[in-house]
């Protein structure tokens, strides 16, 4: 299991964020999307499964900006002035002159701009999820009712939300995440940073963009149109566009190891099929038998260990795998044993 490493560093203007790493080797920065808690986002066994496959033979890093998570809110209403000022507060404690950058839905804005204006900086370029004008996402009379949504509801705004970004998950996992969002911000926040993302325009930094680009897009995508995935590969020269299958936007919802394989295959890293070597031997054959059907008791008792031991090993599989039901490692590894 991969342990993250939680820090702070402090902007200008005293603001204080808190940016996490995990894993080991260069570092890759990720720049998420709207709203984002550090530590429910690690909790969370399906989105700690993405950054786990990702930083294998990198280091990852991910922050939360100001007003979200473990970050602190600032005065400074939210602007693509204040995001690159974050994101170069971060990157500056990597002690390196130039890393790999992945930004994803509103990030993804965030790392053009970043790229276009620091070109020396960016290795390679991953876009998910991004778009480049951010007033095409939707009619305007849709922007402005989600937004006084948030504003006067945001318990309410946040099932709205949810069923747009994870429209692929369960309807527990909705409610999961429904509650991370308001967890991660206030409704003021949160209503700031989405009128942020229907206001950003980087199309006319798309030429100025030097890096080798991916930019991977869920071909039904119900928060950011197809069309702004062929915008941002048409406007960066050379920019590779993949389309993945799905509806949601989320980058961990849907096909996880697909995105993952894509990515990590354009970075130059090892890629695995279907996350096959992402257990232990002792993970796998406690999978087995899981897929037999034998409780955590009969486990124990075939292996010659305690109870609690085996209870371990069966939630270290769901975390690791990105589960949260036995019924779905047995799936696994019925699908995998051969691998």
């Amino acid at each position: 299991m991969m342990d993250q490493r939680v820090g702070r560093v402090m902007l200008a203007d005293g603001t204080r964020l808190s940016y996490a790493s995990v894993g080991d080797g260069p570092p890759l920065v990720y720049v998420m999307g709207w709203l984002t808690h550090l530590e429910l986002g690690w909790a969370l066994p399906e989105e700690r499964a993405l950054y786990e496959a990702l930083a294998r033979g990198r280091c990852l890093v991910r922050y939360d900006r100001a007003g979200c998570g473990l970050s602190v809110p600032s005065v400074r209403p939210p602007s693509l002035a204040f995001e690159l000022e974050q994101l170069a507060a971060v990157s500056s404690t990597l002690g390196v002159e130039s890393f790999d950058l992945i930004g994803a839905s509103l990030g993804a804005l965030v790392a053009v701009a970043w790229a276009a204006m620091h070109p020396t900086t960016v290795r390679r370029l991953v876009l998910y999820g991004g778009w480049a004008h951010g007033g095409d996402l939707s009619p305007p009379a849709v922007q402005e009712h989600v937004l006084g949504l948030i504003e006067s509801h945001w318990g309410l705004g946040s099932d709205v939300l949810t069923d747009i970004f994870a429209a692929d998950s369960d309807i527990a996992m909705r409610g999961v995440f429904a509650r991370y969002q308001r967890a991660a911000s206030s409704a003021a926040t949160a209503r700031a940073l989405l009128a942020l993302s229907y206001q950003l325009d980087v199309r006319d930094l798309l030429a100025e963009v030097r890096a080798p680009t991916l930019v991977v897009h869920r071909s039904h995508d119900r928060a950011a149109p197809l069309a702004q995935a062929e915008a941002l590969a048409a406007g960066i020269s050379g920019a590779e566009l993949v389309v993945l299958a799905g509806r949601s936007h989320l980058p961990y919802v849907g096909d996880r190891d697909e995105l993952v394989r894509v990515i990590r295959r354009f970075l130059g890293l090892r890629t695995s099929r279907r996350g096959a070597d992402v257990l232990t031997p002792r993970q796998r054959e406690v999978a087995g038998l899981v897929s037999e059907g034998c409780s955590n008791r009969e486990i124990a008792a075939r292996l010659g260990i305690d109870e609690r031991s085996a209870e371990g090993h069966v939630e270290r599989i769901r975390t690791r795998l990105g589960f949260r039901s036995r019924s779905q490692v047995a799936s696994w590894y019925i699908a995998h044993r051969d691998d």
